[in-house]
């Protein structure tokens, strides 16, 4: 306990914090995350809000309803996509993995919405793979 996980988006405009442990982390494949990021994938790391903070920037966090019960947040400064937040999983923030200055507390546990992967994009095939 008492850990701190810091993290920002590209012209740091935008700052945030994660108290102690992560939830879940993994890949997500959905058309929506490689059109937000123009990647083949996102690695999203899952944290419950309790844990999570802005610390910096909280005028300049912009969020754009992508889907019914979905948004995604970034800056609107810069323009860097970092967060997801959806009514389907409630009382969590989705963060972008590469947002985070260093490692967080664990590795990448899986693919998500593996039915829409792109074939030019290599992939970690030791991990699971879960089509939706």
């Amino acid at each position: 306990m008492g850990h701190k996980l810091e993290g920002g988006c590209l012209c740091g405009a935008l700052r945030f914090a994660v108290r102690d442990e992560t939830i879940w982390c993994a890949h997500c494949h959905c058309h929506m995350c490689q059109k937000a990021h123009g990647a083949g994938y996102v690695t999203w790391v899952g944290v419950a809000n309790e844990r999570f903070s802005i610390t910096r920037g909280d005028v300049n966090l912009k969020w754009f309803d992508s889907s019914a019960g979905a948004q995604r947040g970034f800056c609107g400064i810069c323009g860097s996509s970092v967060f997801f937040r959806s009514s389907r999983w409630p009382g969590e923030m989705h963060i972008t993995l590469a947002n985070f200055d260093g490692p967080i507390d664990r590795q990448p546990q899986g693919h998500v919405n593996y039915a829409s992967h792109v074939e030019w994009m290599p992939v970690d095939e030791s991990l699971p793979k879960k089509a939706d």
